[in-house]
């Protein structure tokens, strides 16, 4: 019994098998304590899962932030909450107090340079108002915001893998996976991510659970939390085609054609809502953008945002021409090729859509850098396929492997040396 359990991947039905064996073999009898942890409701579990990943993350976090040296922030071995928000932590700070510049801030040589406006406004906004109310500091109110806004996208996401995965051990561990993944620091960091997390993955459950209406008011914040609407747009575009397609199979009605396609316009529109505003603000149509640009000049200088090109122009950068070219053009086929590997089939049509359209934004405008790593957190759902295989020893070592990858992120991305070139 307690084999055919463990094959089934149920951890509810292994846990009760495993303990009814040691019940029969030391002949006691009640419940034992792996009966009433699997005994434990689902959300009790996830939150577990995200509590026991927290501990290991600070543990690391407090261990860099010992060694920390004097920064542009903070002085030497700064404090959790001081180290947990630098970079643009510090950003997001200033538009809490100060809100956003009205004249555009111009460099000597005559170009838009580095200002608020590059940061949309729901996390410091969120945050300022729950620092007015408390009058804690605004450290404390931006990690701990960060914080239920990453345990609620815990919760979402087991719900989502479940739905698609069909297996609760894989849903289980898929929160194992994102809670521990290399970028999981920046789920108690003064930063968007976490929250960006919460919005993503709640809209893309409502979308696979054919909810459509319920994710208009989330689109509408998610889009001036993390520029993704024009993601989440196309995404939706594609959801459409593919349900209309499918029809025959999945019925679509003539209501669900209305609601998804309005919706994926609003998508679009509020994708480019921060655009107008910075404009209405600044008077400048491309404040928004040149404002962005201002951040990849330190590597290229300053130049138009011509989409599509900024992947090659970063791989010449780093590695030379031609390699720096042929490796995108590599990452493009084998990002093709993982798409239609048997665990990613596994996620479902719509999930597939979504990377899809993410990583198509991505090469579009982003120019990779080190923050390209931060920038790949909305392709969490991929963390599926890798949560389906059982073997104990390939979950250790992923989980092992994770760990070490946080490690490496903090060295490389978050730890300030001096004049430091590569930014979370």
């Amino acid at each position: 019994m307690t084999r055919s359990a463990a094959r089934s991947g149920d951890p509810a039905r292994a846990a009760q098998a495993a303990t009814a064996a040691a019940r029969g073999a030391a002949g006691t009898s009640g419940p034992g304590w792996a009966s009433r942890l699997a005994s434990l409701p689902w959300w009790a579990h996830v939150l577990t899962i995200f509590v026991l990943s927290r501990v290991v993350t600070t543990v690391i976090v407090l261990l860099f932030a010992r060694a920390q040296g004097q920064n542009p922030w903070t002085g030497a071995n700064p404090p959790y909450l001081s180290y947990a928000a630098i970079w643009d932590g510090n950003w997001y700070k200033i538009i809490s107090f100060s809100g956003y510049p009205s004249t555009l801030p111009i460099t000597a040589d005559g170009h838009v340079g580095e200002s608020a406006w590059a940061f949309m406004p729901v996390y410091p906004f969120v945050v300022e108002a729950i620092r007015f109310v408390t009058g804690a500091s605004w450290e404390l109110v931006a990690v701990s915001v960060s914080v239920l806004c990453s345990a609620g996208a815990a919760l979402v996401f087991y719900k989502l893998m479940e739905h698609v995965l069909k297996n609760r051990g894989a849903a289980l561990f898929s929160v194992v996976l994102l809670t521990v993944a290399p970028l999981s620091p920046l789920l108690q960091f003064a930063y968007a991510e976490a929250m960006q997390l919460l919005l993503l993955v709640s809209a893309l459950y409502l979308v696979v659970t054919r909810r459509y209406v319920w994710v208009f008011p989330i689109v509408a914040v998610m889009a001036l939390t993390r520029p993704t609407g024009l993601a989440f747009a196309l995404f939706l575009a594609l959801h459409v085609v593919h349900r209309f397609v499918t029809r025959e199979r999945d019925p679509f009605p003539v209501s669900e054609r209305i609601t998804t396609c309005v919706l994926a316009v609003f998508s679009g529109v509020m994708g480019l809502a921060w655009l107008l505003i910075a404009w209405a603000v600044t008077g400048s149509l491309t404040a928004y953008t040149d404002t962005e640009l201002a951040w990849r000049a330190a590597y290229i200088g300053y130049g138009e945002l011509v989409p599509f090109t900024a992947w090659f122009q970063s791989g010449n950068w780093w590695l030379g021409e031609p390699l720096g070219a042929i490796v995108v053009v590599g990452i493009v086929v084998g990002f093709a090729v993982f798409l239609f590997l048997p665990p990613v089939k596994r996620l479902g049509v719509d999930l597939r859509l979504w990377l899809v359209s993410y990583a198509l934004y991505l090469f579009a405008v982003f120019f990779p850098q080190s923050s390209v790593f931060r920038l790949l957190l909305p392709m969490f759902p991929a963390l599926g396929a890798l949560a389906l295989p059982r073997s104990i020893v390939y979950r250790v070592g992923i989980v092992l492997v994770c760990i070490a990858g946080q490690v490496g992120w903090m060295a490389i991305g978050w730890g300030v040396d001096g004049a430091d070139w590569t930014p979370p």
